[in-house]
């Protein structure tokens, strides 16, 4: 029997899902193809989840779906489609789980509108999911974490990580806030990771995209 060190980490097969179906109502134009940088704001939260390293990285989209592949640079991504895109976010999660390799581990969500947010936290929240299970495993498989998210200053937000056996729970939501009351539900189930500073924000209305916009110019 390998000792702990000589063992393969507990999860090996991990996956990102990139949430960019909104139809961007309030906002009235596509808010995936907001200029950001030196593109567009889905490019950088593209750049973001290549960097984080998954073994499959799925992208949902729905709104402006057309006009989203013609701009956006989407190599390496698996795309798919989410008709239902107008019934929360829910939809494209349920749409990205039934897409995910059979023998995932775990997986990352990430809004395609917060562009804010960092590949170091999204590492951060699977490793805090590995480190859970392996100490699960070890005291007979008690107490091992399911969810894994990120507490900031001003509360919890993503990257949010989940094991595989909290996805049927997840393909399962119904609605755009049903990940918050799951967390909820499941409290016993999640581990925060801290991170200094606010929730990156996300864009909605013109008002968060100049919030977004001014973050990107008081980066160094």
């Amino acid at each position: 029997m390998p000792s702990p060190s000589e063992r393969p980490p507990t999860m090996h097969r991990t996956a990102g899902l990139i949430l960019a179906a909104g139809a961007s109502l309030r906002l009235g134009r596509p808010k995936q193809l907001l200029p950001y940088g030196h593109g567009v704001l889905l490019d950088a939260v593209l750049a973001t989840a290549r960097d984080c390293g998954f073994d499959q990285t799925v992208l949902a989209l729905g709104g402006a779906a057309g006009e989203v592949q013609r701009t956006v640079d989407t190599s390496g991504c698996e795309i798919v489609l989410n008709p239902d895109f107008g019934e929360g976010c829910s939809s494209s999660i349920a749409a990205g789980i039934g897409v995910l390799h059979p023998d995932t581990d775990a997986v990352v969500l990430l809004l395609g509108d917060q562009p804010g947010v960092r590949a170091v936290n999204a590492r951060a929240v699977l490793a805090l999911l590995s480190t859970g299970e392996a100490a699960g495993e070890a005291s007979g498989g008690h107490g091992a974490p399911g969810i894994a998210v990120c507490r900031y200053d001003d509360g919890v937000g993503h990257p949010m990580a989940f094991t595989r056996r909290m996805l049927p729970e997840l393909a399962a939501l119904h609605g755009d806030k049903a990940v918050w009351k799951l967390l909820e539900q499941r409290a016993d189930d999640v581990v925060e990771l801290p991170v200094p500073g606010p929730v990156p924000p996300d864009v909605d209305t013109e008002e968060d995209y100049r919030r977004v916009l001014a973050g990107l110019e008081g980066t160094p």
